[in-house]
């Protein structure tokens, strides 16, 4: 997840992130990417692009599947 005032968002840090962890065997929640762009304009105290809130949502639940998934398979 990233955020920045310019029109990428972060979306070129994150593809370096990944690159890193993925060198690393780290664990990583890829989809969906949450990019927040122009989050100078989304933010007034509290993150208000609806549409964003979704996209971060699917992202917390993906990483709560993976974190049961590992934890599941640590157990076994």
């Amino acid at each position: 997840m990233s955020a920045s005032i310019g029109m990428l968002g972060g979306a070129r840090a994150q593809m370096h992130l990944r690159q890193i962890l993925s060198s690393l065997n780290a664990y990583v929640v890829g989809k969906p990417e949450v990019i927040v762009n122009f989050a100078n304009e989304k933010f007034d105290g509290r993150f208000k692009d609806e549409r964003g809130k979704i996209f971060i949502m699917q992202l917390l639940e993906n990483l709560i599947k993976l974190a049961e998934m590992l934890k599941s398979n640590n157990k076994s």
